[in-house]
């Protein structure tokens, strides 16, 4: 059985493929930072739902400690992680000019350092010794085209697609595969901000006439983490209806 890390599980995208990876018998371990009772009601949830080995963590992935008292608690109580999801994000619309230096860290902190300080733990502890994994990184289709009002998001969002083809051809020899996924736009929570016009413009600028939803993203995820993408690495799949391509 594949003992699985998601960040961000409790959300939207994150839930999902928390649900996704249960159902292919894997145990996950769902982290969240505040959300506590998300995450707990999730994990009961799929243990009910599918008898799987699932727990909650709390951690702030924008701090390296945070992130390493993770990893401690999880090594414990949880055991060696085979796969790595880095979900975990936060977006923020402003014009540049108004981007303060909090906004700059608080955005970039989650987005990019979270994801450096998540496969770091992994590799070091866990995958490196091992010769296996996999890691998965949730990036964005603005990381590859670029957001008006979204600068400091895209440019975590890029970065994190270049951490990933990077890091794919460090670890390969490893037996470690390192993937990424590039949403469009997908119905979360994050969407709540817009208003109606604004998303009937998105879906019409989307070639499919569709927004997409989490668990199109989680099957993405599930086939990226699965044996099935043995041969894959160091990918960006854009799962965005044709948005970007």
């Amino acid at each position: 059985m594949k003992k699985a890390l998601v960040t961000g599980g409790s959300g939207g995208i994150g839930s999902a493929i928390c649900e996704a990876l249960a159902k292919q018998n894997c145990a996950i371990a769902i982290q969240y930072c505040r959300r506590q009772k998300q995450a707990e009601e999730l994990a009961a949830a799929l243990r009910e739902k599918y008898g799987a080995n699932v727990c909650a963590v709390q951690a702030d992935v924008a701090d390296a400690d945070s992130v390493r008292a993770m990893f401690d608690e999880l090594d414990s109580a949880f055991g060696a992680i085979d796969v790595l999801v880095n979900n975990a994000g936060v977006a923020q619309q402003k014009l540049f000019t108004d981007i303060t230096d909090e906004d700059w860290r608080a955005v970039t902190g989650v987005n990019l350092d979270g994801v450096f300080y998540c496969c770091r733990e992994a590799l070091r502890r866990h995958m490196l010794p091992e010769h296996r994994g996999v890691i998965l990184n949730i990036s964005s289709m603005w990381g590859q085209v670029g957001a008006s009002c979204e600068v400091h998001y895209s440019a975590a969002k890029a970065g994190v697609i270049g951490l990933t083809k990077a890091l794919a051809k460090e670890v390969g020899l490893s037996g470690i595969r390192v993937n990424c996924i590039a949403p469009g736009v997908v119905m979360t929570d994050m969407m709540k901000g817009f208003d109606g016009e604004t998303l009937a413009a998105l879906r019409e600028e989307t070639p499919l006439n569709v927004l997409g939803t989490p668990e199109e993203i989680a099957d993405a995820a599930v086939f990226l983490c699965s044996d099935k993408a043995r041969f894959i690495t160091g990918q960006v799949l854009g799962v965005n209806g044709g948005f970007v391509i």
